[in-house]
This record gives C-alpha cells, sequence and structure tokens, in this order.
C-alpha cells in the first residue's frame, strides 16, 4: 500500500506508534522511527525504545531509522522532518502519534500540567506537520494523520489538557484538508481505543473496573494500524479532513460540529425571551453530560 513511501511515525517507540511503524515498513514504506524514549509524563528519555523497534523493521527486511527529537519544540521537531529528507531523499507521510498524559482534575490542573500536554499533543502535532507541510507543496502531494481522542471529540474526567489539545488537532486537521488541497496534501484523523501505556492508568479498584480493562487489553494497537497505513497511501486519494475511530475491528466515522436546531424571532432576542422560547425550543437538542464510555458502551468484536 505504501511501497517506496518515507514515512515519519512520532512516538513510535512503543505502543500504537510501534505497531503503525512495523505495518508502514511491512506494506514497502521506509519509517523514521521517532521517540524520545521518555515516561508516559514526559520525563527521562532514551534511544533504546526507538531504535528497537528499527531493529525490529530491519530485522524483517524493512528500511527505517531512529529519531530521538522532540516533538514539543519546533526546531527538533523540523529536524524529524529532515532526517526522513536525508535518509530516505523524500518525505511522503507524516503520522501525529506522539503524546504525554498529565491527568488531573481541572479545578487541580496546574499551568505546568496544562502546558506540558498541550505542547507535546497540539504543538507537536503543528509542528510536525508545519515542516513537512513545505516538502509536500513542493512536490505536489503527501499525507497526514493525526491521533485524536474521544477523550476530546466526547469528553471524559480529569483530562481538560489532553482533551483540549485532542480536539484542538481535530481542527489543526481539517485546516490543513482546507488550505493544502490545492497541492494534492490530504489530512485526516483517526480517535484509537487500544492498550497501551497511554491509558494504563485506568482504576481497577473495583470488579467493574477490572472487567473495563479487560475488554480494553482486547483492542490491541495492531488493530489501529492498517487504518494509518491506508489513510498514508494512494488508495486514500479521496479521503481527506474526515474523523475515525477504531475499536478492535470496528471502523466509525465520526460526525463533526453542525447546527442541530435553530430558533428565529423576527425582533430579536433579548435575555428574557431567550430564557422563555429559545432555551425550552432547543432543550430536547441538547447534548448530555456523556462520556466517552457512555458513547462507546458497546463491546467491539
Amino acid at each position: 500500500m505504501v511501497e517506496g513511501k518515507a514515512v515519519v511515525v512520532t512516538g513510535a517507540g512503543g505502543g500504537i506508534g510501534r505497531d503503525i511503524a512495523l505495518a508502514m515498513a511491512s506494506h514497502g514504506a521506509k519509517v523514521v522511527v521517532n521517540d524520545i524514549g521518555a515516561a508516559l509524563d514526559g520525563a527521562g528519555g532514551s534511544a533504546g525504545p526507538a531504535q528497537q523497534v528499527v531493529d525490529e523493521i530491519r530485522a524483517a527486511g524493512g528500511q527505517a531509522v531512529p529519531n530521538t527529537d522532540s516533538v514539543a519544540d519546533a526546531a527538533s521537531a523540523a529536524r524529524i522532518v529532515e532526517c526522513a529528507v536525508e535518509s530516505f531523499g523524500r518525505i511522503d507521510a507524516v503520522v501525529n502519534n506522539a503524546g504525554i498524559l498529565r491527568d488531573r482534575f481541572f479545578h487541580k490542573m496546574s499551568v505546568d500540567e496544562w502546558d506540558a500536554v498541550l505542547k507535546v499533543h497540539l504543538y507537536g502535532a503543528y509542528y510536525v506537520s508545519r515542516a513537512a507541510a513545505t516538502h509536500f507543496k513542493e512536490q505536489n502531494s503527501g499525507a497526514m494523520v493525526h491521533m485524536t481522542s474521544t477523550s476530546g471529540l466526547i469528553g471524559n474526567y480529569g483530562q481538560a489538557n489532553y482533551a483540549a489539545a485532542k480536539l484542538g488537532i481535530v481542527a489543526l486537521s481539517k485546516s490543513i484538508a482546507l488550505d493544502m488541497l490545492k497541492f494534492n496534501v490530504r489530512s485526516n484523523c483517526i480517535a484509537p481505543f487500544a492498550w497501551s501505556r497511554m491509558i494504563g492508568a485506568i482504576p481497577t479498584d473495583t470488579d467493574e473496573q477490572r472487567a473495563r480493562v479487560d475488554k480494553i487489553k482486547q483492542m490491541t494497537p495492531a488493530k489501529v494500524a492498517p487504518l494509518a497505513v491506508y489513510l498514508a497511501s494512494e488508495a486514500a486519494g479521496a479521503v481527506n479532513g474526515q474523523i475515525f475511530s477504531v475499536r478492535n475491528n470496528e471502523i466509525s466515522l465520526i460526525s463533526q460540529p453542525r447546527p442541530v436546531r435553530s430558533i428565529h424571532r423576527s425582533e430579536g432576542w433579548t435575555p428574557q425571551s431567550i430564557a422563555e422560547h429559545a432555551m425550552p425550543a432547543m432543550r430536547a437538542s441538547f447534548y448530555p453530560l456523556d462520556r466517552s464510555a457512555d458513547v462507546f458502551s458497546w463491546d467491539p468484536v
């Protein structure tokens, strides 16, 4: 599907990123395996995880190089893209997968916890995509795949920083799709459900929680990789600006915000008339305070 393409996968030292990198290589891509080798909260760093994935790809007969630059800095992110160009002579696709977690209830969240997550997820996706965009424009082709989350699309407890970043990535992706359409550049999002260390902190204190985690563990990162490979391929030439979710063997197309109900008043509105007329008329169409698990309430098979 991606024979001969040069692909950057960020955060590819483990979890979903690792499986995407392996799948890209197995389908013929030359892969930059980017990972700073940090802990889940972003602390520390090691070249080991990226190199291990590169070794796996090479052992299987594929082509790959490691990269340990951070996505959270513009100059560093640009070096990730340049690594592909220097190693393989070009860059054809970017998978923005790198991420960290600093979960905290909003009223307890620190500025540092907010900033760190936004820097890696949202700024990181922008920095890497922006560096690749120059090459994509010049060669009149390119594909970007961004990892979003139903924590942003729907909601979750204790993840205001992560949710804001992930929903921001959706808007970033749509803007890239619009702005770069004339250069044959595509941009799409995947909201993955998969067991990885990114969700390994889910509590397992009760039987119900343990049962939920056992179900999530069945959704392996390898289930997400085929869609990422497809979206990076020429076969996805007509797929642009979309959001998909992957849960085990289930792929869903996710809706995007559109007007649900409109109320018109020829003489205009006052706060009182809004209270008496507009809100009662629209209340039946209000969205409940759902979390991701409330909306995706069925077990994928």
